[in-house]
């Protein structure tokens, strides 16, 4: 005798009105949940044909994930050699310290950089589509996650060729890590609305990370006196960057209070920020579509 499942589907009534959902903060966030969820199968779909695209359409392919710590490393070291640059004394041998930085800045840009080139690649399926726009920024992390775990098969070799001691914070580094992630994808979510409608906003940024990079303590420790060292301190990657890079490897925290005020803004920001791009979003796809 067979049996026959019935299965039943409920249907619900979306009602949109023109009222904000500023105004029911309680409903605003069981949205912003929900749809974070109902994203996770669409941003598994985006990661995967994002990831493929990248190296399918490369003949180095995952070896650009070592070249640029690679030769940034070689041709500071030779400068530092040749007494071009003084750099000053470093925790570790300074090639390696060199390139572990680099592979912590590259994954601060990369985090920065992808929801604006998320929702700008994904401009004509978001006026013909209508998905939860959290997919985007998922898969775009994903991806920053994926990347970082190449690079970390050089940060091991490079520990291991140059003998580079390691303490029991280095299982605490992954978290910092995950807070300069975070602060990235806080300032690429803030700027992505405008980049949609704006192209010089992409532009903008790669002029913005190279002089930023100057301005991290990526090639040189951290300065402690002068202009320039002031401006260092309070940029808000260094803390960040230095205790991912001091927790993987001596272990001491030269900033703490730094790094959590940084953390908290970067957190309390990127909920903000979140919001803020719920709310725009549907602005934007109008403009884009019209």
């Amino acid at each position: 005798m067979k049996t026959k499942k019935i299965r039943k589907y409920q249907q619900y009534e979306a009602i949109y009105t023109p009222e904000s959902l500023l105004r029911h903060p309680s409903r605003l966030f069981k949205q912003m949940w929900l749809d974070l969820l109902a994203s996770r199968e669409l941003a598994w779909r985006l990661l995967i044909r994002d990831i493929s695209a990248q190296y399918r359409q490369s003949f180095l392919g995952v070896i650009w994930a070592f070249i640029p710590p690679i030769v940034m490393a070689a041709g500071f070291t030779l400068a530092n050699e040749a007494q071009v640059i003084n750099i000053g004394k470093t925790d570790l041998p300074y090639p390696a310290y060199v390139m572990f930085s680099t592979a912590l800045w590259q994954t601060f840009v990369e985090a920065l950089n992808g929801p604006v080139k998320a929702v700008t690649v994904a401009k004509p399926m978001l006026a013909r589509v209508n998905f939860p726009r959290e997919a985007l920024i998922i898969a775009k992390l994903g991806e920053v996650f994926f990347n970082f775990a190449i690079k970390l098969i050089l940060i091991i070799g490079l520990f291991i060729w140059f003998r580079v001691s390691i303490t029991w914070t280095v299982v605490l580094a992954p978290v910092a890590l995950i807070h300069l992630i975070f602060l990235g994808t806080f300032i690429g979510i803030l700027l992505s609305p405008l980049g949609v409608l704006y192209q010089d906003v992409s532009k903008g940024l790669t002029l913005l990370t190279s002089f930023w990079l100057f301005l991290t303590p990526v090639v040189y420790p951290v300065p402690t006196e002068g202009v320039f060292g002031n401006l260092v301190k309070l940029n808000p990657v260094t803390p960040l960057l230095v205790t991912t890079r001091e927790l993987a490897t001596t272990g001491i925290v030269s900033n703490p209070l730094g790094f959590w005020i940084v953390s908290i803004i970067t957190i309390i920001g990127l909920l903000v920020t979140w919001v803020g791009f719920r709310l725009a979003m549907p602005f934007v796809v109008e403009r884009v579509s019209s």
